[in-house]
């Protein structure tokens, strides 16, 4: 027993014993991935919305459908950007700026929230949450807007393109605590369950057409 442990630790195996069987729930996994990059990379981009094709897409490919959608509409110009999204409707800025401030928080926090350009979302997510439904984002969001605040000054100093810098930013932020309350909230309020709920009983304010 100890011997065969051994050689099979240096990739070594005896005769009579058979080759390890290929992990069938892995490969499953693999595929399943495969698909879904496949998938996604192959979605329709509505360049236009109906109350008929909104009805027509379900819950589960809603949010991406209409984050496509607003970038049709507002197109790759990034520095008008933040004006360009002022220009949706109350619906679209809510869900825009707060699909944008979930997926910088989940990734890496509020810092790098504030840190990226998507930081200039701050004040409309914190409006969108509360418009959604999702008080509890709202409130917390407003924390943190207030926090970076006064801070601002501070973690600019870091703000010189580099990596190390950015990663420096992280030590002594007094946003880093507001991130677990970020993640924690899920348990209580579902951003994607109220934002495909408001857009379904808000239908007029994504119809593009």
């Amino acid at each position: 027993m100890i011997l065969t442990s051994i050689l099979n630790f240096f990739g070594c195996k005896g005769k009579n014993e058979p080759e390890p069987k290929k992990d069938a729930e892995f490969e499953q996994f693999l595929e399943q991935s495969k698909n879904s990059i496949d998938e996604f990379k192959n979605r329709k981009i509505y360049k236009e919305l109906t109350d008929e094709i909104l009805d027509s897409i379900s819950d589960d490919k809603l949010e991406q459908a209409i984050f496509d959608n607003i970038y049709e509409i507002i197109g790759d110009d990034y520095e008008n950007e933040l004006n360009n999204v002022k220009k949706l409707s109350k619906g679209q800025q809510a869900f825009f700026s707060t699909w944008i401030i979930e997926g910088e928080v989940n990734n890496g926090g509020f810092n790098q929230f504030y840190f990226n350009s998507s930081g200039q979302y701050a004040e409309m997510a914190e409006v969108g949450f509360m418009t959604i439904g999702a008080e509890k984002f709202s409130e917390l969001t407003k924390r943190a807007n207030k926090i970076y605040s006064e801070n601002k000054e501070r973690l600019e100093e870091f703000d010189d393109g580099t990596m190390e810098s950015f990663s420096e930013s992280y030590k002594d932020n007094p946003l880093n605590d507001l991130d677990t309350e970020f993640y924690n909230l899920y348990d209580t309020e579902k951003i994607g369950e109220l934002r495909i709920k408001y857009i379904r009983e808000n239908k007029n304010e994504f119809i593009t057409e």
